[in-house]
C-alpha cells in the first residue's frame, strides 16, 4: 500500500478497497466491538465504543476488506492477525492525515483489551458487525448489541430498526461487577473467585444489560441505572427518577421527567411527565403490535396508565388507567371507546368523582398542568 499523505489519497485507497469486494455498497450501520465469549462459545456481551451510521466510510472500507465482507447483514470474529492489519491501516490514516474518526480510536482500545486483559468470565475477542439495511432482522448476538448501541447512542429512534427475534439471539447472563457470566457454571466460578479474594455481586439475571455499562448519553440523569436497559433511547434533558424505568427500543424524544414505566416500543415526546407509578402498555406482552406513543407536553398522573396513544398537551389524572376498550363520556354527552380518542391533542381524561364515569374534557390555556419545570431538566 502506498503511504497516504492526504485526504485525496485516502479517498483513492477507500475506492480501491471497495472495488476489491463484489457488489460493495455502504451499509446502513457498522461497528467494531469488544466481545465477551463464554466457555461454551456463546457471546455474552459486546461493547461498541463508536457505532457508525452513515459515517466514517474509510474505516468501513478497511473493515469490509479485512473481513472480506459479502455485503449482507452479518458479523465476524477477528483473529489477532486480522485485528493488527486493521489497526495498522487505520493508524496510517490517523498519523499521516489526522483522520480522527472515532472508529480509529476504538480499534486501538479494543486491540489493547484483547491483548492485555484476561477476564475471569471468558475471553475477550474483537468483532465486526455490518447491518446492510435497517429492515434486516438481527443476525446474531453481535449484531443485536450493535442495534442496542445505536438506540442508546441516539443514532436511531425506537421502532425505526428491526429487532425481530432479538430475544432468541441474546444470552441470558448473570450480570455482575466483574461483567457477564454464563449461568450454567456461575456458582463454581463464584466460589473460585471468592477463594481468590475477589468479591462478586450479582445485580441481575437477564438477556439485556444495564444501559450505563455500555452507553452514557449526554444531558441525562438516571437515579437508578438498574432500571434502564441497553437499547433505551434517552434524549438530552431527560431525567429518570429512582422508580422510573425504560425498556429497550423505547424512550424519550426530548426533555422528559420519568417516574413511571416506559415499556418496550413506547416513545414519549418533549416536555412530557410520566408520573410516579404510571405505566404505559408496550408491544411485548400478548404479541401486541400497536405502538403506543405520548406526544409533547403531556402528563400521566401518579399511578395512572394508558393503553392508547396521547397527542400533544394531554393529561391523564392520577390513578386512572385508560385502555383501548375503556368507555369514555365525551363533551357532547355520548359514550365512545377510548381507542377512538387515541392520538388526539388537548384532552384531559378523568374519572368523575360523583358518578364514577370516565370522561374526557378539552384542555384550555388555563389548565393546572403547564409543563415541566425547566430548571429541573437543565442537565
Amino acid at each position: 500500500m502506498t503511504e497516504m499523505q492526504s485526504l485525496e489519497q485516502l479517498k483513492e485507497h477507500q475506492d480501491e478497497l471497495e472495488k476489491s469486494l463484489d457488489n460493495y455498497k455502504a451499509p446502513f450501520s457498522f461497528g467494531i466491538g469488544l466481545a465477551t465469549k463464554g466457555s461454551s462459545g456463546a457471546i455474552l456481551d459486546v461493547l461498541f465504543p463508536a457505532p457508525q451510521l452513515g459515517s466514517d466510510p474509510y474505516s468501513c472500507a478497511v473493515l469490509a476488506h479485512a473481513t472480506k465482507w459479502d455485503g449482507t447483514t452479518t458479523t465476524y470474529e477477528l483473529d489477532k492477525d486480522t485485528l493488527q492489519t486493521i489497526e495498522r491501516s487505520l493508524t496510517v490514516a490517523l498519523t499521516n492525515i489526522d483522520y480522527e474518526e472515532e472508529t480509529i480510536r476504538s480499534v486501538k482500545l479494543i486491540s489493547d483489551a484483547v491483548n492485555n486483559i484476561s477476564p475471569v468470565n471468558g475471553k475477550r475477542i474483537a468483532v465486526v458487525s455490518f447491518i446492510t439495511d435497517s429492515s434486516d432482522d438481527p443476525f446474531d448476538a453481535i449484531d443485536s448489541y450493535l442495534r442496542l448501541h445505536l438506540l442508546s447512542s441516539r443514532l436511531v429512534q425506537p421502532n425505526t430498526i428491526s429487532l425481530d427475534g432479538i430475544f432468541g439471539k441474546l444470552t441470558n447472563c448473570a450480570w455482575t461487577n466483574l461483567g457477564p457470566f454464563e449461568i450454567a457454571d456461575f456458582d463454581a466460578k463464584r466460589l473460585s473467585l471468592i477463594a481468590d479474594g475477589k468479591d462478586v455481586f450479582v445485580h441481575g439475571v437477564d438477556k439485556f444489560p444495564r444501559m450505563t455499562d455500555y452507553v452514557i448519553p449526554s444531558g441525562v440523569r438516571i437515579a437508578d441505572a438498574n432500571r434502564v436497559r441497553l437499547g433505551a433511547h434517552l434524549s438530552d434533558g431527560t431525567t429518570i427518577m429512582h422508580e422510573g424505568f425504560c425498556n429497550f427500543n423505547a424512550g424519550t424524544l426530548g426533555a422528559s421527567m420519568v417516574e413511571g414505566r416506559i415499556s418496550a416500543g413506547v416513545v414519549v415526546g418533549d416536555g412530557s411527565d410520566i408520573g410516579g407509578g404510571a405505566s404505559i402498555m408496550g408491544t411485548l406482552s400478548g404479541g401486541g403490535t400497536e405502538v403506543i406513543s405520548i406526544g409533547q407536553n403531556c402528563l400521566l398522573g401518579a399511578e395512572s396508565g394508558i393503553g392508547i396513544s396521547l397527542g400533544d398537551n394531554c393529561v391523564v389524572e392520577a390513578g386512572l388507567y385508560v385502555t383501548a376498550g375503556t368507555l369514555v363520556r365525551v363533551p357532547d354527552g355520548s359514550t365512545v371507546k377510548a381507542k377512538l380518542l387515541s392520538g388526539k391533542d388537548d384532552l384531559l381524561f378523568r374519572r368523575n368523582s360523583t358518578t364514577g364515569i370516565v370522561e374526557v374534557l378539552l384542555r384550555g390555556d388555563n389548565s393546572s398542568w403547564q409543563g415541566l419545570n425547566e430548571e429541573l431538566h437543565d442537565n
